[in-house]
């Protein structure tokens, strides 16, 4: 559990650029990054600006979240070695889920199937 609690204090905007890297490396982009984090929590841009500058822990950014998305029980599969469905905790169960998405769009799969909807 100590190893979680360094995890849960960790500032989203510690883990944000590593995001945004991970999908830009990809050729995805920082606008679809900040796409999943809206669909995901509810922020609005200025909201997510405004956690990344005050330093909001990540045990924090869910705990507070707008509106977390409940399609996001839809998001299954693996990470780091874990099914996201089996992890009992809900603060890192919210993590590997945004974990999860973030590895989705930088395979490249589609934004629509990411955000678990119906294609446009």
């Amino acid at each position: 559990m100590a190893g979680n609690q360094r995890v849960y204090a960790m500032s989203v905007a510690s883990v944000y650029p590593l995001y945004v890297a991970k999908a830009e490396k990809k050729g995805r982009s920082k606008a679809e990054v900040d796409e999943i984090i809206a669909w995901l929590t509810g922020h609005t841009p200025a909201s997510l600006h405004q956690v990344l500058a005050t330093g909001t822990s990540l045990e924090a950014f869910f705990a507070e979240a707008p509106a977390l998305n409940p399609a996001r029980s839809l998001v299954t599969g693996v990470v780091c070695g874990v099914r996201v469905e089996d992890i009992a905790e809900p603060t890192m169960r919210e993590i590997r889920i945004l974990d999860k998405l973030i590895d989705e769009l930088a395979r490249g799969k589609a934004m629509h199937k990411i955000l678990r909807a119906a294609p446009e």
